[in-house]
Protein backbone atom coordinates (compact mmCIF):
# COMPACT_ATOMS: atom_id res chain seq x y z
CA UNK A 1 0.00 0.00 0.00
CA UNK A 2 1.35 3.42 -0.96
CA UNK A 3 1.36 6.54 1.23
CA UNK A 4 -1.22 8.14 -1.07
CA UNK A 5 -3.67 5.35 -0.23
CA UNK A 6 -3.45 5.82 3.55
CA UNK A 7 -5.78 8.88 3.71
CA UNK A 8 -8.37 7.10 1.56
CA UNK A 9 -8.22 4.04 3.80
CA UNK A 10 -8.51 6.24 6.90
CA UNK A 11 -11.56 8.07 5.51
CA UNK A 12 -13.27 4.79 4.62
CA UNK A 13 -12.55 3.42 8.09
CA UNK A 14 -13.90 6.55 9.80
CA UNK A 15 -16.98 6.51 7.62
CA UNK A 16 -17.64 2.83 8.37
CA UNK A 17 -17.16 3.44 12.10
CA UNK A 18 -19.55 6.39 12.03
CA UNK A 19 -22.21 4.31 10.30
CA UNK A 20 -21.97 1.59 12.94
CA UNK A 21 -21.71 3.79 16.07
CA UNK A 22 -25.36 4.88 16.55
CA UNK A 23 -26.46 1.28 17.08
CA UNK A 24 -24.07 1.09 20.05
CA UNK A 25 -24.95 4.44 21.66
CA UNK A 26 -27.80 5.71 23.78
CA UNK A 27 -30.16 8.31 22.30
CA UNK A 28 -28.73 11.21 24.34
CA UNK A 29 -25.21 10.29 23.26
CA UNK A 30 -26.30 10.23 19.62
CA UNK A 31 -27.73 13.78 19.99
CA UNK A 32 -24.56 14.97 21.69
CA UNK A 33 -22.24 13.34 19.18
CA UNK A 34 -24.20 14.81 16.27
CA UNK A 35 -23.63 18.39 17.39
CA UNK A 36 -19.94 17.59 17.91
CA UNK A 37 -19.73 16.56 14.25
CA UNK A 38 -21.65 19.66 13.14
CA UNK A 39 -19.17 21.87 14.97
CA UNK A 40 -16.31 19.83 13.51
CA UNK A 41 -17.50 20.83 10.02
CA UNK A 42 -17.50 24.45 11.23
CA UNK A 43 -13.95 24.06 12.55
CA UNK A 44 -12.95 22.53 9.22
CA UNK A 45 -14.19 25.63 7.39
CA UNK A 46 -11.86 27.93 9.37
CA UNK A 47 -9.02 25.40 9.11
CA UNK A 48 -9.31 25.67 5.34
CA UNK A 49 -9.53 29.48 5.21
CA UNK A 50 -6.95 30.25 7.88
CA UNK A 51 -4.67 27.25 7.94
CA UNK A 52 -4.50 26.57 4.21
CA UNK A 53 -5.43 29.92 2.73
CA UNK A 54 -3.66 32.13 5.26
CA UNK A 55 -6.74 34.35 5.68
CA UNK A 56 -7.33 35.31 9.29
CA UNK A 57 -11.10 35.33 9.70
CA UNK A 58 -12.25 36.39 13.17
CA UNK A 59 -15.93 36.21 12.25
CA UNK A 60 -16.45 32.72 10.84
CA UNK A 61 -19.66 32.45 12.85
CA UNK A 62 -21.20 35.00 10.45
CA UNK A 63 -21.34 32.35 7.70
CA UNK A 64 -22.39 29.67 10.16
CA UNK A 65 -25.31 31.84 11.25
CA UNK A 66 -26.24 32.76 7.68
CA UNK A 67 -26.41 29.05 6.83
CA UNK A 68 -28.59 28.32 9.85
CA UNK A 69 -31.02 31.18 9.12
CA UNK A 70 -31.06 30.40 5.39
CA UNK A 71 -32.01 26.79 6.07
CA UNK A 72 -34.67 27.82 8.59
CA UNK A 73 -36.32 30.36 6.29
CA UNK A 74 -36.18 28.08 3.24
CA UNK A 75 -37.44 25.04 5.16
CA UNK A 76 -40.43 26.96 6.55
CA UNK A 77 -41.32 28.26 3.08
CA UNK A 78 -40.40 25.38 0.77
CA UNK A 79 -40.10 22.41 3.11
CA UNK A 80 -37.03 20.60 4.47
CA UNK A 81 -35.71 19.42 1.14
CA UNK A 82 -33.09 20.16 -1.46
CA UNK A 83 -33.99 23.87 -1.69
CA UNK A 84 -33.39 24.42 2.01
CA UNK A 85 -30.06 22.58 1.91
CA UNK A 86 -28.90 24.52 -1.14
CA UNK A 87 -29.91 27.80 0.50
CA UNK A 88 -27.88 26.92 3.61
CA UNK A 89 -24.76 26.55 1.45
CA UNK A 90 -25.36 29.12 -1.29
CA UNK A 91 -26.25 32.17 0.85
CA UNK A 92 -23.12 32.04 3.05
CA UNK A 93 -20.96 31.34 -0.01
CA UNK A 94 -22.49 34.35 -1.76
CA UNK A 95 -22.04 36.49 1.34
CA UNK A 96 -18.41 35.42 1.68
CA UNK A 97 -17.77 36.06 -2.02
CA UNK A 98 -19.31 39.55 -1.82
CA UNK A 99 -17.38 40.46 1.32
CA UNK A 100 -14.20 38.90 -0.03
CA UNK A 101 -14.46 40.83 -3.28
CA UNK A 102 -14.25 44.16 -1.49
CA UNK A 103 -11.56 42.97 0.93
CA UNK A 104 -9.18 41.19 -1.43
CA UNK A 105 -9.58 43.31 -4.55
CA UNK A 106 -9.38 46.36 -2.28
CA UNK A 107 -6.01 45.02 -1.04
CA UNK A 108 -6.96 45.27 2.59
CA UNK A 109 -4.23 44.01 4.89
CA UNK A 110 -4.63 40.76 6.83
CA UNK A 111 -5.25 42.34 10.20
CA UNK A 112 -8.05 44.52 8.85
CA UNK A 113 -9.60 41.47 7.14
CA UNK A 114 -9.92 39.96 10.61
CA UNK A 115 -11.42 43.15 12.01
CA UNK A 116 -13.91 43.48 9.14
CA UNK A 117 -15.13 39.89 9.45
CA UNK A 118 -15.54 40.40 13.18
CA UNK A 119 -17.52 43.60 12.55
CA UNK A 120 -19.79 41.77 10.09
CA UNK A 121 -20.54 39.18 12.76
CA UNK A 122 -21.49 41.90 15.24
CA UNK A 123 -23.69 43.62 12.65
CA UNK A 124 -25.56 40.40 11.88
CA UNK A 125 -25.94 39.64 15.59
CA UNK A 126 -27.50 43.03 16.31
CA UNK A 127 -29.55 42.97 13.11
CA UNK A 128 -31.19 39.62 13.91
CA UNK A 129 -31.72 40.71 17.52
CA UNK A 130 -33.79 43.65 16.31
CA UNK A 131 -36.21 41.60 14.21
CA UNK A 132 -38.77 40.86 16.92
CA UNK A 133 -42.37 41.51 16.03
CA UNK A 134 -44.83 40.01 13.54
CA UNK A 135 -43.85 42.39 10.75
CA UNK A 136 -40.33 40.90 10.52
CA UNK A 137 -40.87 37.81 8.40
CA UNK A 138 -39.72 36.25 5.13
CA UNK A 139 -42.66 34.45 3.63
CA UNK A 140 -44.00 32.09 6.27
CA UNK A 141 -40.88 32.40 8.45
CA UNK A 142 -41.04 34.90 11.31
CA UNK A 143 -37.51 35.91 12.31
CA UNK A 144 -38.42 36.27 15.97
CA UNK A 145 -35.71 38.71 17.11
CA UNK A 146 -33.73 37.51 20.12
CA UNK A 147 -36.20 34.62 20.55
CA UNK A 148 -35.09 33.19 17.22
CA UNK A 149 -36.98 30.88 14.89
CA UNK A 150 -38.60 27.82 16.41
CA UNK A 151 -40.26 24.77 14.93
CA UNK A 152 -37.82 24.42 12.03
CA UNK A 153 -38.68 21.31 9.99
CA UNK A 154 -35.88 18.77 10.02
CA UNK A 155 -34.74 16.87 6.96
CA UNK A 156 -37.08 14.11 5.88
CA UNK A 157 -37.05 11.02 3.72
CA UNK A 158 -38.84 11.22 0.34
CA UNK A 159 -42.04 9.89 1.96
CA UNK A 160 -42.04 12.82 4.41
CA UNK A 161 -40.81 10.91 7.47
CA UNK A 162 -38.30 13.04 9.41
CA UNK A 163 -34.81 11.65 9.82
CA UNK A 164 -34.28 9.77 13.07
CA UNK A 165 -31.47 10.98 15.39
CA UNK A 166 -29.33 8.03 14.25
CA UNK A 167 -29.94 8.88 10.57
CA UNK A 168 -29.05 12.54 11.19
CA UNK A 169 -25.85 11.44 12.92
CA UNK A 170 -24.91 9.23 9.98
CA UNK A 171 -25.73 12.02 7.51
CA UNK A 172 -23.60 14.52 9.46
CA UNK A 173 -20.71 12.09 9.73
CA UNK A 174 -20.92 11.30 6.02
CA UNK A 175 -20.92 15.00 5.14
CA UNK A 176 -17.92 15.63 7.40
CA UNK A 177 -15.95 12.89 5.66
CA UNK A 178 -17.11 14.09 2.24
CA UNK A 179 -16.16 17.73 2.92
CA UNK A 180 -12.77 16.67 4.30
CA UNK A 181 -12.09 14.56 1.21
CA UNK A 182 -13.30 17.31 -1.15
CA UNK A 183 -11.09 19.95 0.48
CA UNK A 184 -8.14 17.55 0.37
CA UNK A 185 -8.68 16.97 -3.35
CA UNK A 186 -9.08 20.72 -3.94
CA UNK A 187 -5.75 21.41 -2.25
CA UNK A 188 -4.10 18.92 -4.63
CA UNK A 189 -5.53 20.74 -7.66
CA UNK A 190 -3.77 23.72 -9.34
CA UNK A 191 -6.18 26.14 -7.65
CA UNK A 192 -5.48 24.57 -4.27
CA UNK A 193 -1.72 24.66 -4.77
CA UNK A 194 -2.01 28.33 -5.69
CA UNK A 195 -3.92 28.95 -2.44
CA UNK A 196 -1.05 27.31 -0.52
CA UNK A 197 1.49 29.36 -2.47
CA UNK A 198 -0.40 32.56 -1.63
CA UNK A 199 -0.37 31.57 2.02
CA UNK A 200 3.39 31.05 1.92
CA UNK A 201 4.31 34.19 -0.01
CA UNK A 202 1.59 36.36 -1.45
CA UNK A 203 3.90 38.86 -3.11
CA UNK A 204 5.98 36.18 -4.83
CA UNK A 205 2.85 34.54 -6.23
CA UNK A 206 1.68 37.88 -7.55
CA UNK A 207 5.06 38.60 -9.16
CA UNK A 208 4.85 35.22 -10.90
CA UNK A 209 1.65 36.40 -12.57
CA UNK A 210 -1.01 34.64 -10.51
CA UNK A 211 -4.28 36.34 -9.61
CA UNK A 212 -3.84 36.44 -5.84
CA UNK A 213 -7.08 38.28 -5.15
CA UNK A 214 -9.14 35.69 -7.07
CA UNK A 215 -7.38 32.84 -5.27
CA UNK A 216 -8.10 34.35 -1.84
CA UNK A 217 -11.67 35.10 -2.88
CA UNK A 218 -12.21 31.47 -3.93
CA UNK A 219 -10.74 30.15 -0.68
CA UNK A 220 -12.87 32.52 1.38
CA UNK A 221 -16.09 31.63 -0.50
CA UNK A 222 -15.48 27.87 -0.18
CA UNK A 223 -14.86 28.26 3.53
CA UNK A 224 -18.07 30.28 3.82
CA UNK A 225 -20.01 27.55 2.04
CA UNK A 226 -18.65 24.87 4.39
CA UNK A 227 -19.52 27.01 7.43
CA UNK A 228 -23.02 27.50 5.99
CA UNK A 229 -23.41 23.74 5.61
CA UNK A 230 -22.58 23.40 9.30
CA UNK A 231 -25.15 26.09 10.09
CA UNK A 232 -27.85 24.28 8.14
CA UNK A 233 -27.10 21.03 9.96
CA UNK A 234 -27.16 22.87 13.28
CA UNK A 235 -30.64 24.25 12.54
CA UNK A 236 -31.67 20.70 11.63
CA UNK A 237 -30.24 19.27 14.81
CA UNK A 238 -31.97 21.64 17.21
CA UNK A 239 -35.01 22.66 15.06
CA UNK A 240 -34.21 26.13 16.39
CA UNK A 241 -31.94 29.03 15.56
CA UNK A 242 -31.36 32.33 17.34
CA UNK A 243 -28.96 35.31 17.00
CA UNK A 244 -26.51 33.58 19.34
CA UNK A 245 -25.16 31.74 16.29
CA UNK A 246 -23.53 35.08 15.37
CA UNK A 247 -22.19 35.69 18.89
CA UNK A 248 -18.56 36.58 19.61
CA UNK A 249 -18.25 33.53 21.85
CA UNK A 250 -19.08 31.31 18.90
CA UNK A 251 -16.39 32.95 16.76
CA UNK A 252 -13.85 32.69 19.57
CA UNK A 253 -14.56 28.99 20.07
CA UNK A 254 -13.90 28.24 16.40
CA UNK A 255 -10.51 29.94 16.62
CA UNK A 256 -9.66 27.97 19.78
CA UNK A 257 -10.58 24.67 18.11
CA UNK A 258 -8.27 25.42 15.19
CA UNK A 259 -5.37 26.60 17.34
CA UNK A 260 -5.58 23.61 19.67
CA UNK A 261 -5.93 21.05 16.88
CA UNK A 262 -3.29 22.55 14.62
CA UNK A 263 -3.70 25.43 12.22
CA UNK A 264 -1.75 23.89 9.36
CA UNK A 265 -3.89 20.76 9.07
CA UNK A 266 -7.48 19.88 8.21
CA UNK A 267 -7.80 16.88 10.53
CA UNK A 268 -6.28 18.58 13.59
CA UNK A 269 -9.06 21.20 14.05
CA UNK A 270 -11.68 18.44 13.74
CA UNK A 271 -10.05 16.51 16.57
CA UNK A 272 -9.50 19.70 18.59
CA UNK A 273 -13.14 20.68 18.17
CA UNK A 274 -14.53 17.30 19.23
CA UNK A 275 -12.15 17.06 22.20
CA UNK A 276 -12.94 20.56 23.47
CA UNK A 277 -16.68 20.13 22.89
CA UNK A 278 -16.59 16.95 24.94
CA UNK A 279 -14.52 18.64 27.67
CA UNK A 280 -16.92 21.60 27.72
CA UNK A 281 -19.89 19.28 28.14
CA UNK A 282 -18.21 17.41 30.96
CA UNK A 283 -17.19 20.65 32.72
CA UNK A 284 -20.71 21.97 32.34
CA UNK A 285 -22.02 19.23 34.60
CA UNK A 286 -20.15 20.64 37.60
CA UNK A 287 -20.39 23.98 39.42
CA UNK A 288 -16.80 24.30 40.60
CA UNK A 289 -14.92 25.72 37.62
CA UNK A 290 -16.27 28.11 34.98
CA UNK A 291 -16.15 26.59 31.50
CA UNK A 292 -15.05 29.78 29.73
CA UNK A 293 -12.20 30.18 32.22
CA UNK A 294 -10.97 26.68 31.41
CA UNK A 295 -11.19 27.35 27.68
CA UNK A 296 -9.14 30.51 28.15
CA UNK A 297 -6.49 28.62 30.08
CA UNK A 298 -6.37 25.90 27.43
CA UNK A 299 -5.97 28.48 24.66
CA UNK A 300 -3.20 30.32 26.54
CA UNK A 301 -1.37 27.07 27.24
CA UNK A 302 -1.46 25.95 23.62
CA UNK A 303 -0.42 29.35 22.28
CA UNK A 304 2.54 29.53 24.67
CA UNK A 305 3.60 25.87 24.85
CA UNK A 306 2.32 24.18 21.68
CA UNK A 307 1.94 27.00 19.13
CA UNK A 308 1.79 24.62 16.18
CA UNK A 309 -1.19 22.78 17.66
CA UNK A 310 -1.68 19.25 18.86
CA UNK A 311 -1.59 17.24 15.63
CA UNK A 312 1.46 18.93 13.99
CA UNK A 313 3.35 18.65 17.29
CA UNK A 314 2.54 14.95 17.52
CA UNK A 315 3.84 14.59 13.97
CA UNK A 316 7.13 16.25 14.93
CA UNK A 317 7.54 13.92 17.90
CA UNK A 318 6.61 10.76 15.99
CA UNK A 319 8.53 11.51 12.77
CA UNK A 320 12.06 10.89 14.21
CA UNK A 321 10.92 7.57 15.68
CA UNK A 322 9.47 6.47 12.33
CA UNK A 323 12.63 7.58 10.55
CA UNK A 324 14.79 5.58 12.96
CA UNK A 325 12.57 2.53 12.49
CA UNK A 326 12.68 2.93 8.70
CA UNK A 327 16.48 2.70 8.77
CA UNK A 328 16.08 -1.00 9.51
CA UNK A 329 17.09 -3.58 12.10
CA UNK A 330 20.72 -4.17 11.05
CA UNK A 331 21.49 -0.48 11.17
CA UNK A 332 19.70 -0.10 14.47
CA UNK A 333 21.51 -3.13 15.83
CA UNK A 334 24.87 -1.77 14.69
CA UNK A 335 24.01 1.62 16.11
CA UNK A 336 25.51 1.13 19.60
CA UNK A 337 28.71 -0.41 18.17
CA UNK A 338 29.08 2.40 15.66
CA UNK A 339 28.49 4.93 18.43
CA UNK A 340 31.10 3.27 20.59
CA UNK A 341 33.65 3.28 17.74
CA UNK A 342 32.78 6.90 16.99
CA UNK A 343 33.27 7.91 20.61
CA UNK A 344 36.52 5.99 20.76
CA UNK A 345 37.75 7.63 17.59
CA UNK A 346 36.88 11.02 18.89
CA UNK A 347 38.79 10.39 22.05
CA UNK A 348 41.83 9.23 20.05
CA UNK A 349 41.70 12.31 17.88
CA UNK A 350 41.44 14.45 20.94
Amino acid sequence: MTKQQYPVLALVAVFGLAMALPAQMQLYTVYEATVYLVMAILALSLAFIWGKGGIMCLGQSAFFGLGAYAYAVAALNFGPGVVACLAAVALPALGAALLGYFMFYGRISDIYVGVITLAVTLILFNLMNSTSGPHYHIGQARLGGFNGITGIPTLAWPDGTPLSPAALFRLTAGLLVAVLAALGLYLRSPAGKLALAVRENEHRAELLGYNVALSKLSTFAIGGAVAGLAGGLFANWGAFVSPTVFALLQSAQIIIWVIVGGRGTLVGPILGCIALQWATTQLGTQQVVQVNLVLGVVLSAFVLLVPAGLLPSLGKWVRPLRAARAQGGPLAAAGPQRSARHEGGSGHDA
